[in-house]
């Protein structure tokens, strides 16, 4: 009994009320049917965007990765390769060979020969024309004709003049205006001060007990106004808020959950009934004729026509490299007779003298431009290779 008195009550939580019973049944049916439609709309919607994702756009992703990989990456090297050997080597070698020397030889040497042997020396002797000549001779002409005649006048005649004149003033006019500014016009400035004071400061205290008047009045208006406005408006919107808005706008936030919820099941189901009767309607036969016809026929065509094609295009691959690679060297011979029709044959007397070729061998250090290389293995070690 005394543990039942001192026991403390349990917190009031209160029940949901009948206007929440009564709409959330109806609520939800409505939400229900106006969510359904939608969420229907919104799977179908994702399921043919994955659809299309693994049947239309990976495929196209992957074709577009080998042709770029494939086709297009070496024709942009190809063409790359011709315009710079078209339009950027002979312009280089313009540049190099042509261009550079001739401003090189042509204008710039002489350019600093001019700098160096004439326009500095004329400058150094225009400076020192202008320094030691030029300068003096107007600095003292400007001082005998300006500097010391204006300095005798002000000397002589302005300064003179000025102090007279600042002694006329000061006496004449100065000291009469302070005595009258002090002794008249400052006493009769301080008494229309003093009187200006007292009149404003009569006119501030009737202003101030008027406005503490009107104060009062204000406030206790301002208090009325604010007692109407809470007690016929604000409280019944707030009433009608806690009491009507608030609890339907939660049940209609929680049938819009459960409806979105419900229409998932029911949409999810609809796409498995339309799934299966797609597959077996469409899918099932195209994986039929996908293995029974498209793969022999692809594999007939990958052993008869693409490998004998990749086959010939590899074997015209090799063929053009080798090609390619004449030319280059054929081109290397001729550069190379070029140059020595233009410099003229090496010097080979060391090589007549001992009847041996001019390259580098085992027993000669010396290597002469452009010959060919001679053979790493002596005359006597040969025929007595021969010999056995």
């Amino acid at each position: 009994m005394d543990l039942d008195k001192h026991r403390t009550p349990a917190p009031y939580e209160g029940g949901e009320g009948c206007l929440t019973t009564l709409v959330r049944i109806p609520v939800r049916i409505v939400v229900l049917v106006l969510v359904l439609p939608v969420r229907m709309l919104w799977d179908l919607l994702v399921a043919g965007g994955r659809l299309l994702d693994r049947l239309l756009l990976r495929p196209l992703s992957r074709a577009a990765d080998w042709f770029c990989d494939q086709v297009l990456a070496p024709a942009v090297k190809a063409l790359a390769w011709l315009a710079t050997a078209l339009f950027v080597w002979p312009w280089v070698g313009l540049w190099r060979h042509v261009v550079v020397p001739v401003v090189r030889y042509g204008v710039v040497v002489p350019l600093v020969w001019l700098h160096s042997a004439v326009l500095v020396p004329a400058w150094h002797g225009l400076r020192w024309t202008y320094t030691r000549l030029l300068v003096p001779a107007v600095t003292g002409l400007v001082t005998l004709l300006l500097v010391w005649p204006a300095v005798g006048l002000w000397r002589y005649l302005l300064r003179p003049l000025g102090i007279a004149a600042a002694w006329l003033v000061t006496t004449l006019l100065v000291l009469p205006v302070v005595w009258v500014y002090g002794s008249v016009l400052t006493p009769l400035g301080r008494g229309v001060a003093w009187v200006l004071g007292l009149v404003g400061r009569g006119v501030a205290w009737v202003l101030g007990l008027v406005g503490r008047g009107m104060a009062v009045l204000g406030q206790g208006l301002w208090t009325g106004a604010v007692w109407l406005v809470m007690t016929l408006l604000v409280r019944p919107v707030a009433w009608a808020y806690r009491r009507v808005l608030a609890p339907l706008g939660r049940e209609v936030v929680a049938a819009v959950g459960v409806a979105w919820r419900i229409a998932g099941f029911i949409s999810r189901a609809v796409g498995r009934v339309l799934a299966r009767l797609a597959w077996h309607l469409v899918g099932a036969p195209a994986t039929w004729v996908f293995r029974a016809v498209c793969t022999p026929v692809g594999h007939f065509l990958r052993d008869a026509v693409w490998t004998p094609a990749r086959r010939a295009a590899r074997d015209a691959g090799h063929a053009v490299r080798g090609a390619l690679s004449t030319a280059r060297e054929t081109l290397r011979m001729a550069r190379r007779d070029a140059w020595r029709a233009l410099v003229g044959k090496p010097q080979a007397g060391d090589a007549r003298k001992t009847g041996g070729s001019a390259a580098r061998t085992l027993g000669r250090t010396t290597t002469v431009p452009s010959a060919a290389p001679a053979s790493e293995i002596s005359p006597q070690v040969g025929r007595t290779v021969e010999r056995g």
